[in-house]
């Protein structure tokens, strides 16, 4: 079994930065692939990033650029960066890990999810 919680969502201004951090527990992810997506409202999920173990990163192109995905393995947690946040960028930002070392840019690849935490960017 393993529980991914992620922390940091809020209320920021155009222009403005967040970090989420998801922690993980129950079991190592150190091995395995990582990633974050989002959900808008009225919109299916989002990719938005994934980090391998070896701390290779993979970003959509709507963030490029803007987010930083990182990786603790030592803390057993993953961090999403958002600098330059646009209201486009409003979302219920997930954690997610697969059982592999493979990349994942789908949600099917994923076989662990956090809760969610709410990202707001006002105009």
């Amino acid at each position: 079994q393993g529980l991914l919680v992620e922390s940091g969502g809020g209320l920021v201004q155009a222009g403005g930065s967040l970090r989420l951090s998801c922690a993980a527990s129950g079991r190592t992810f150190s091995s395995v692939t990582m990633g974050w997506f989002r959900q808008a409202p009225g919109k299916e999920r989002e990719f938005v990033a994934s980090i391998r173990w070896s701390g290779s990163t993979y970003y959509a192109d709507s963030v490029k650029g803007r987010f930083t995905i990182s990786r603790d393995n030592a803390k057993n947690t993953v961090y999403l960066q958002m600098n330059s946040l646009k209201p486009e960028d409003t979302a219920v930002y997930f954690c997610a890990a697969r059982s592999t070392a493979a990349w994942g840019l789908r949600d099917s690849d994923y076989d662990y999810w956090g809760q969610g935490t709410q990202v707001t960017v006002s105009s």
